[in-house]
């Protein structure tokens, strides 16, 4: 289990939930809520994570406030300060990026509706830092020239939202003109937010455990380092993959 921490910005902002892994260290990843904002459900992504071998930080966008119904979460989403939200993101970056706990300096960022917008946006404005990108029904209009990750999506069949069909398709176009990896899967039978358990009306448990399983795997093949065996040559420790192979047995003695 996580707990809220302090990231930066000031002592009002800059405030999210962190769920480290036990035991040991892990690569960093951001989650960014829905428009419902931090809500359980989204800790609860963290916590899911953190049992993966991840260390997750989920900014709380809305400082606090959450809704429960569409109205309540249109009218959060229409007082979002997008630039505090940037400033709030990348500090959470950083904080990720310099933690101890993590491994290696990229991160991950999985985004929801909302949250997968801002992903999108982060992985442009911070490409040297983004590893690699999972988004949920969600898209964004920009140019990824200057990306450097790799992109995950999922998408509901019939997306009433803002994920349709025409514009999921437009956004892994632009992505494939820029060079980068690309793997979109649309799930039969959704709708938007499919994923999120804590929505009766859309959630769809098959599609749900197959996103979360592709969901790991890539995090984790784009993220985790790739352990290096090493062997003793002449009394000194080198990576084996350096070691000629005739000399792969030899030992300090010889």
């Amino acid at each position: 289990m996580g707990g809220m921490r302090q990231f930066g910005v000031d002592e009002k902002f800059g405030k999210g939930y962190f769920a480290v892994p036990e035991p040991g260290d892990g690569p960093g990843v951001i989650v960014l809520h829905a428009w419902w904002g931090l809500t359980a459900f989204f800790r609860k992504v963290c916590d899911r994570l953190a049992q993966e071998g991840f260390a997750a930080l989920a900014p709380d966008l809305y400082h606090g406030a959450t809704a429960s119904t569409i109205e309540e979460a249109k009218r959060l989403r229409f007082d979002l300060d997008c630039d505090r939200a940037n400033r709030e993101m990348k500090a959470a970056l950083e904080y990720l990026r310099n933690h101890p706990v993590i491994s290696g300096t990229s991160v991950g960022v999985v985004g929801f509706s909302l949250g997968g917008y801002l992903a999108l946006r982060l992985a442009r404005s911070k490409a040297n830092d983004v590893r690699a990108v999972v988004v949920f029904y969600a898209t964004e209009g920009g140019r990824f020239n200057k990306a450097q990750a790799a992109f995950l999506g999922h998408f509901a069949e019939n997306d009433g939202c803002w994920a349709g069909a025409r514009v999921v398709r437009s956004l892994e176009e632009r992505l494939r003109a820029a060079g980068r990896e690309t793997i979109f899967h649309t799930y039969p039978g959704t709708e938007h937010s499919f994923f999120e358990e804590d929505r009766p009306e859309a959630y769809n448990a098959q599609a749900a455990l197959l996103a979360w399983q592709r969901t790991v795997e890539f995090l984790r093949t784009r993220l985790t380092r790739p352990r290096v065996a090493y062997a003793t040559l002449w009394g000194h420790s080198v990576p084996t993959a350096q070691i000629p192979t005739h000399l792969r047995s030899v030992d300090a003695e010889g």
